[in-house]
């Protein structure tokens, strides 16, 4: 993520030590239901558990990491440095993507309902300002021309629309993305059992994949990262209206300039829309990343490494 452009709980869920934690808790969520099947010894999850939750240093992860190139494996190892014996009984049968996808299903799960919670809050905006402007005249352009007249409560209302939309997507990709495995190498379910897999996401809030391989299949990647380009659209769409209000030619509307606010060290007249513009070019990037999430889709087999972005892609 983008430190200056990322809000502060969507970034704490990338970060390496809410990760690790992450890993944790879908180790420990399949642990139990083997417990449950009496395939590992009574009380082993909530020993490691006791041991290692909320002690994991990332740090030390890192550096096992730097030797091992594998990140699961130096996780692992970690574990058991704090927990001993018993965590030798973690990840039995499972292999890392197992872990791996599980985990990003439900860091994209929690960051797409902070940003539904946040489209709530715009469209709301957008609704007031339709009705506080239903019947401001403003003039309707094609090609950037002066067309027929309309109201500025017609613009907003269409912004609105368009969010909706974008809004009906985030739901229908979160539902997709809320998906994890756990059925081992190339999803056979050699060393594991179904009834194990469906025990440990149920209790993680996920469903197993369909039909799983090594992998969790990345079209459902690809959706959220769709959808979340077409929401940053029609905030472009938004941002695009402003920044032509806001032309010095035009003057219909502008943003809010704030208090010791400045526009320029050369010219102090100027107030600029670099809200709008900043969210032109998240706008760009969005689409750039549902790009490169519609070129993971395809990979050779039960899995390759030759993902281009926005899938971890363990060695083993």
């Amino acid at each position: 993520m983008i430190p200056r452009y990322s809000r502060p709980e969507l970034q704490a869920l990338w970060d390496d030590k809410y990760r690790f934690e992450l890993w944790l808790e879908i180790e420990l969520a399949a642990c139990r239901a083997m417990e449950a099947a009496g395939t590992v010894p009574a009380g082993t999850a909530d020993r490691v558990h006791t041991a290692a939750a909320g002690k994991l240093d990332p740090a030390r992860i890192l550096a096992i990491e730097a030797t091992t190139r594998h990140d699961v494996i130096a996780f692992l190892t970690h574990v058991e440095e704090l927990a001993g014996e018993p965590a030798r009984w973690l990840h039995l049968g499972m292999t890392s993507s197992d872990v791996l996808d599980s985990a990003l299903a439900i860091q994209t799960c929690r960051a797409l309902d902070r940003i539904a919670a946040t489209v709530v809050e715009l469209r709301a905006a957008l609704a007031r300002r339709a009705r506080e402007h239903a019947t401001t005249p403003m003039i309707g352009r094609s090609h950037g021309i002066h067309a027929e007249p309309v109201t500025a409560g017609l613009t907003f209302a269409r912004w609105y629309a368009e969010v909706g939309r974008a809004e009906e997507r985030l739901v229908r990709a979160r539902h997709a993305i809320a998906v994890g495995k756990v059925a081992g190498a190339v999803g056979v379910y050699g060393n594991l059992d179904p009834a194990i897999e469906a025990a440990a996401l149920g209790a993680l809030g996920l469903r197993p994949e369909t039909v799983a391989t090594q992998i969790v299949a990345r079209d459902r990647h690809a959706e959220v990262l769709v959808a979340l380009a077409l929401l940053g659209t029609a905030i472009e769409q938004i941002a695009l209206g402003v920044r032509h209000w806001q032309r010095t030619e035009v003057g219909e509307a502008e943003e809010g300039f704030g208090k010791g606010q400045k526009g320029s060290s050369a010219m102090p007249h100027k107030k600029n829309p670099i809200l709008s513009e900043n969210l032109t070019g998240l706008a760009r990037l969005l689409r750039s990343y549902a790009q490169a999430g519609l070129e993971n889709v395809a990979l050779w087999h039960e899995r390759d490494i030759s993902a281009t972005g926005w899938s971890f892609t363990p060695r083993g």
